[in-house]
């Protein structure tokens, strides 16, 4: 399976402004988190995500997007081989996980995050053992074959009758 977003982070200059414009717009609860400086964002179903001061003063304001990783360093170490600039190399996140922040070689920012407790993912499910084969009725034995009556012979072919022979003209009479 690939690697899913799962979470999106506002960084802006103004969380209050952000929080009170986006909570007119969307059905969206906030719930504050003071010691990080950051605010979460439920949305309910689907993705939900934060929002916060900027880390960069200089940067500007906008969402970076997080996807699912089983391991945020080594993450980080193939996106710089790959050429990303590395924004955040690791930084923990107390009782929830991991995150890493970089620009891809176009200048995009995305995030990678590894879950303390990542869920578990369901087990394939176990194929059931074919069932055993039903044995074939024994294919039905033909009887004896039935033996092709004999050709008939042709009947013997009947003598042709002898040609007629022309009639023995007479020699013509002499006058």
């Amino acid at each position: 399976m690939g690697n899913p977003f799962v979470h999106l982070d506002l960084s802006t200059t103004d969380p209050t402004a952000a929080k009170k414009f986006y909570g007119s717009i969307f059905d969206w609860k906030f719930q504050d988190f003071p010691q990080m400086n950051w605010t979460g964002i439920d949305v309910g179903e689907g993705v939900g995500g934060g929002l916060g001061g900027k880390q960069e003063p200089q940067a500007p304001s906008a969402w970076t997007a997080y996807v699912a990783v089983a391991d945020v360093k080594k993450t980080i170490a193939k996106a710089a081989a790959a050429g990303a600039t590395i924004l955040m190399p690791y930084m923990e996140v107390p009782g929830m996980g991991w995150l890493g922040v970089f620009l891809d070689p176009q200048g995009a920012s995305i995030g990678v995050w590894q879950a303390a407790n990542p869920p578990k993912q369901a087990a394939p499910a176990k194929k059931a053992a074919p069932a055993p084969a039903k044995k074939a009725a024994p294919a039905k034995q033909a009887g004896p074959a039935k033996q092709a009556a004999p050709a008939k012979q042709a009947a013997p072919a009947k003598k042709a009758a002898p040609a007629k022979t022309a009639a023995k003209k007479k020699p013509a009479k002499k006058k």
